[in-house]
């Protein structure tokens, strides 16, 4: 039994473990007994909680580069954000998403289901970023409401056009069984060998134009965007229903939560979708970081 530090709720990591031993048909009966709610709530607004992060490798936060190394840790940290008022759901891969769903986490939540982790952070092949977590058809069958796809695009990489087909197959696949997808789209390149996500105006009013384009209908399809400069601009480039994400959490938390309140008066943005941000405050209490995201998204933003 493990605790942490700003969350209040518990880990019994013998259990979780002892029913993925003993009795691994429990997540299939779990997922189809799982209670569900509709997508949006009556003030059309939406607030996520990220945690497909370590799939990439991606544990660093501030300078620690193993900062969400531990399963018991973020499991914790994650049980206490979806227990606070106005969190909508979680965005997660199947590993994280059916240890919550046996904590009795998910019930009544918004889940999104993460699609692609193959494009490791570092690795050569980052760029080629294969689909390695859920399928559409898996998303479906376990009634998970949405499938997320991180969608680079760099000119001189040609992993991204595969990265591009494949996003495409699955906002078809998704849109054929009335499901969201969420892409997140980011204009790309490396430098000195380090993959870099350009967060101008320009370069992001493109890859929102690309990630629109995506598959055979857009009926179903949201886009995640980071807060960058100028975004009413940046955002009249679509007409899709956009979450903002929070991005590697640096300087004054106080900076971010301003700029996502300004963010949510524009009318495409629908609600974010944060993680390291509100899961690893610099103060360590997940439950404060994570109410005053909700009261931006439902409640003095509205």
């Amino acid at each position: 039994m493990s605790t942490t530090t700003g969350a209040r709720r518990s880990v019994d990591v013998a259990h979780l473990t002892r029913v993925r031993a003993s009795d691994p048909g429990a997540f299939a009966r779990a997922w189809a007994r799982r209670s569900r709610r509709p997508l949006l709530g009556d003030d059309g607004r939406m607030l996520l909680v990220a945690a497909d992060h370590p799939a990439r490798g991606a544990l660093g936060i501030r300078g620690d580069a193993m900062a969400m190394g531990s399963r018991t840790d973020l499991l914790a940290r994650l049980a206490t954000a979806l227990s606070r008022p106005g969190v909508d759901g979680v965005l997660g891969t199947p590993d994280v998403l059916d240890d919550l769903l046996l904590m009795g986490a998910l019930e009544d939540k918004v889940v999104i289901g993460s699609m692609n982790r193959g494009g490791l952070q570092g690795a050569a092949f980052e760029l080629d970023d294969r689909f390695t977590g859920y399928s559409a058809a898996e998303i479906a069958r376990r009634g998970i409401d949405g499938g997320k796809m991180l969608t680079r695009i760099a000119l001189d990489d040609p992993g991204s056009v595969a990265t591009l087909e494949a996003s495409g197959r699955a906002v078809s696949e998704l849109a054929d069984q009335g499901i969201m997808a969420m892409v997140e789209p980011f204009w790309s390149q490396r430098r000195d060998g380090k993959v870099v996500n350009l967060l101008d105006p320009e370069s992001t009013i493109k890859s929102i134009g690309v990630a629109s384009a995506l598959g055979t209908s857009s009926a179903h399809t949201w886009l995640k965007l980071p807060v960058v400069d100028d975004l009413e601009r940046v955002m009249d480039a679509t007409t899709l229903p956009t979450l903002l994400l929070g991005g590697d959490p640096k300087g004054d938390p106080r900076d971010t939560y301003a700029a996502w309140g300004r963010s949510l008066s524009i009318p495409q943005v629908r609600g974010l979708v944060v993680g390291r941000a509100l899961l690893y405050p610099p103060d360590g209490d997940v439950a404060a970081a994570v109410d005053i995201a909700a009261d931006l998204v439902h409640g003095g933003a509205s």
